[in-house]
């Protein structure tokens, strides 16, 4: 039977340059007692609630049968008392529904978070005090994330394991397991909406084409004179496509290539700035600010593999 998605990313796929697993995963239940799944088998499990005491990460697994959680935003008294002993400082992940145990659980009052958007309606009714974004595929807030649908799940771990070992790493792992490094956009690309007509044209070959052009300006009149359409039309389109505008993108997609280079390279701040497109070293710190909650400086000194050894540490990313 293939591994989930959280066993492949971190067990399996996750490893240094002479194999050694740099993560140990490790299931448990509230009672310690098997899982009956959906998909017509049995999980076994060997720990109980008292794994959680020295567990440094703690994943939620998505679920459809969440009873009086989803009823009344109540936790189940065994399930709350093996929450209770998830240590201070650990991080804790919910991955698409998983979100509705923590929320249950008033761990993410006050904190933003996400779930599957098909989910987005009732969980804001059901927890108004947290500050639900339906848009993202993840949210990082530094010791709680959450994501959205499964595969998002994918997108979060490899996320933890960036900001966990770097970018070179989380690249590797995305290869084996057959995915993209980084998905641009948000859950808006996937909201269920009326199928287009097979003759619509998309932007996505002009994002390809950007990509190649990063180090230099882009504006929004070249992109869509490239995707042939008028600048109205391809700005709509591309926010339907991509979930977030043209500039948006465009400054992800070049803060993603500023990284690599700042652990990658020895090249100064100004260089880097230049190859991403930034213009200026302080509109990459800017930007470095906002999306990644750090100064290139700080996210060099934390990445940069000869700095560390060989072995990139790890880096909070908290957002406000």
């Amino acid at each position: 039977m293939p591994k989930p998605p959280v066993a492949r990313v971190f067990q399996s796929m996750a490893r240094s340059a002479d194999g050694t697993a740099l993560y140990e995963v490790i299931v448990c239940t509230p009672d310690g007692g098997p899982v009956r799944t959906e998909a017509g088998f049995t999980i076994d499990v060997a720990h109980g609630p008292e794994a959680l005491e020295s567990a440094g990460t703690v994943i939620v697994a998505p679920t459809h049968r969440l009873g009086t959680i989803a009823e009344e935003g109540v936790l189940p008294a065994p399930l709350a008392s093996a929450l209770a002993r998830i240590r201070p400082g650990a991080r804790t992940v919910s991955i698409c529904t998983g979100a509705f145990v923590l929320a249950a659980a008033g761990l993410l009052d006050g904190r933003p978070a996400t779930t599957h958007w098909a989910e987005a309606e009732h969980f804001r009714r059901l927890f108004p005090r947290v500050r639900f974004d339906e848009d993202v595929l993840f949210v990082d807030d530094g010791d709680l994330l959450s994501s959205a649908g499964a595969a998002a799940g994918v997108d979060v771990c490899l996320h933890l394991v960036r900001r966990d070992h770097g970018s070179a790493l989380a690249n590797q792992v995305a290869r084996r397991c057959i995915v993209p490094p980084w998905r641009d956009g948000g859950q808006a690309q996937y909201i269920e909406r009326p199928v287009p007509e097979p003759t619509t044209a998309t932007t996505a070959p002009t994002r390809a084409w950007a990509l190649e052009r990063l180090d230099r300006p882009l504006t929004l009149g070249e992109l869509a004179a490239h995707a042939r359409m008028s600048v109205r039309t391809f700005t709509r389109r591309f926010r339907d496509e991509a979930g977030v505008t043209p500039g948006q993108w465009l400054t992800a997609q070049r803060v993603e290539v500023a990284k690599q280079l700042l652990e990658t390279s020895d090249l100064s701040i100004d260089l880097v700035a230049d190859r991403a497109g930034f213009g200026s070293a302080n509109s990459l710190r800017q930007h470095m600010r906002e999306l990644v909650g750090v100064s290139p400086a700080v996210y060099r000194r934390t990445f940069h593999t000869e700095a560390t050894g060989g072995r990139a540490g790890a880096l909070n990313t908290a957002k406000a």
